[in-house]
């Protein structure tokens, strides 16, 4: 059986996160929306960033990848504070426009990533961060208080 990479790792993440929020803003059943496939997506969402910068980004930086980082950190930020909103939405239709929000923000950043940065993961990612990441992406879970570097005070 072949190992997926941890490029495919990660994007799979980006699609399972995407189908979470899909199926929130879909057609509801019976006049109802379920919400809990968001708030998985949130906070999938939440821990895939914290994945990217406390466990990633370090080597992609060290390899010379400084503005894409930048940019990546940036656009986090600017999740963050749509995952925050999402969070507090009050009803479905404040939800609703804030999804839109997220599907853009996410749209726009997932190609970058996915075009510029994961490719360069097996050349950049020493052995053992790799399975630190592997073992991450299988059971790891973000500490509760953690925040996005550009969403910290």
């Amino acid at each position: 059986m072949e190992i997926e990479s941890l490029a495919a790792a990660l994007e799979r993440e980006h699609h399972e996160i995407d189908e979470g929020i899909e199926v929130f803003t879909a057609d509801p059943v019976a006049g109802e929306r379920d919400r809990e496939p968001l708030a998985r997506a949130v906070r999938a969402l939440r821990r895939h960033i914290y994945l990217e910068e406390e466990l990633l980004f370090p080597a992609l930086h060290a390899a010379g990848l400084m503005a894409p980082v930048l940019v990546m950190l940036r656009e986090h930020g600017e999740m963050w504070g749509t995952l925050d909103a999402l969070d507090d939405a009050p009803d479905d239709d404040a939800a609703l426009t804030l999804c839109r929000r997220l599907n853009v923000q996410l749209l726009h950043h997932n190609m970058k990533e996915e075009k510029i940065l994961y490719p360069e993961l097996e050349r950049v990612v020493p052995e053992p961060q790799e399975e630190r990441l592997r073992a991450f992406l299988q059971t790891g879970e973000m500490p509760a208080d953690w925040v996005c570097v550009r969403a910290r005070g």
